[in-house]
């Protein structure tokens, strides 16, 4: 609605009893106003706001949950980082060693929490971002307790923000249970049932090895389309590190020279049922943005044959789940590791114009090319590994930001423009 007069709603609202005291560094402005707003305080998000503050620039960051880093708090129990201790730190801040060299889920999320606090970054917890919208002199970003203004945003929500389901034909009628792997903890709850895990994604790949050495019954792995593996580490060396020494090599030459070493170390998994990749690894990372799965067990499971490969799903009906290849399985219970979406279309679809995966087409510095000032940190599935890539591109937005003009912004206190919703 137009509006011509004072809005007390479009105020910034005043922050909660329990929020840290305005002579406190971490304290959030009461003024509405900031240098940077980044929305997001998992990974991404803190390692930028550490950037930013390294180079004297302030920022605020806006968490839709309770705590830094909440989104790793709930994960699957046995998942540790894929990548070194040593290579998944953030700016400023190193992985403490104690964490061992593959850090746990639950360890990495008390890290982010100690990261914020290291480096007091201001958080509004609780307050997510509902609206964004370009102004004269920046950001009008809206939010659960009140609009605030800056000169810069960062966006940091990551490619994991919501879970995605297959819309297949039926499933609405199947009396099993269906359940995305973002749910899935541990394999306690499925003992002695068999289970159908759909995708092999790294998610897919684990919990379909947790189940089997967890006491399900039977365990099932849908294979749509066949995926790389690699080891964690050859002969020592983590697979991380080849990644980021090879990374630069033209993809002609390295896709060749990773199916060597993957016959080496994994072996032929056809002979399991698995179908093989349609491309080289680098390829898939590089055009496809498909991590390949880092083996930390389904390759010893299928060896085992407690882990059965099948078809990709191809509809439900009341008691059974049709295959592609014509078969009729009936488990008890699906796994739909089916992966996530950015979901960025709510906050920014009429912004920026999104590609078929939700992402908007970014500068070497993650600032959207078609949206300056709004920059994406995190977006990324890198050879190197993600943290890795995120500390690097945490660097390119703070430099990027820095270089831009410190624009003057005026609080907010009247409104002549239609409210988004």
């Amino acid at each position: 609605m137009n509006s011509s007069h004072t809005d007390s709603s479009r105020l910034p609202q005043p922050l909660p009893p329990h929020a840290p005291a305005s002579e406190d560094a971490t304290a959030v402005p009461a003024d509405g106003r900031c240098r940077v707003a980044i929305i997001g305080a998992g990974p991404a998000g803190l390692a930028t706001a550490a950037s930013l503050a390294q180079r004297g620039i302030d920022s605020v960051l806006f968490e839709s949950s309770h705590h830094a880093g909440q989104g790793w708090r709930h994960h699957y129990q046995r998942l540790h980082l894929h990548t070194a201790r040593a290579l998944s730190g953030l700016p400023g801040m190193a992985i403490p060693r104690e964490s061992g060299r593959w850090v746990a889920a639950q360890d990495f999320a008390a890290y982010l929490e100690r990261y914020a606090e290291h480096h007091r970054c201001r958080i509004a917890l609780q307050t997510p971002v509902v609206g964004l919208r370009r102004q004269p002199h920046g950001w009008e970003l809206r939010t659960s307790r009140g609009c605030w203004q800056a000169a810069q945003v960062v966006v940091a929500t990551g490619l994991n923000r919501c879970p995605h389901v297959p819309a297949w034909p039926g499933r609405e009628f199947y009396r099993g249970e269906l359940l995305h792997s973002s749910r899935y903890r541990t394999a306690e709850p499925f003992w002695g049932r068999d289970v159908l895990v759909v995708g092999t994604g790294n998610s897919g790949a684990e919990i379909a090895c947790d189940l089997a050495a967890g006491g399900a019954s039977r365990v099932s792995l849908s294979v749509r389309t066949g995926p790389n593996v690699l080891p964690r580490s050859i002969l020592g060396l983590p697979t991380q590190v080849l990644g980021l020494l090879f990374a630069s090599m033209p993809t002609r030459l390295m896709d060749p020279m990773v199916r060597v070493t993957q016959w080496l170390t994994v072996g032929d998994l056809r002979r399991f049922g698995m179908p093989p990749p349609p491309r080289g690894l680098f390829s898939q990372v590089l055009r496809d943005r498909a991590a390949p799965i880092i083996d930390v067990g389904l390759v010893e499971q299928l060896k085992r044959r407690r882990v059965e490969v099948v078809a990709a799903v191809d509809s439900f009906d009341a008691e059974a789940v049709r295959l592609a290849d014509g078969k009729r399985i009936r488990p008890e219970v699906v796994v739909a590791a089916t992966g996530y979406r950015p979901g960025l279309e709510p906050l920014l679809g009429h912004l920026v114009a999104l590609d078929d995966d939700g992402l908007p087409r970014l500068s070497r510095s993650c600032e959207a090319l078609d949206a300056p000032g709004l920059y994406f940190p995190g977006y990324v599935v890198s050879l190197g590994g993600v943290l890795h890539e995120i500390a690097r591109q945490s660097r390119r937005v703070a430099a990027s930001i820095a270089a831009a003009p410190d624009r003057t912004l005026t609080p907010t206190t009247t409104s002549t423009t239609k409210e988004t919703t």
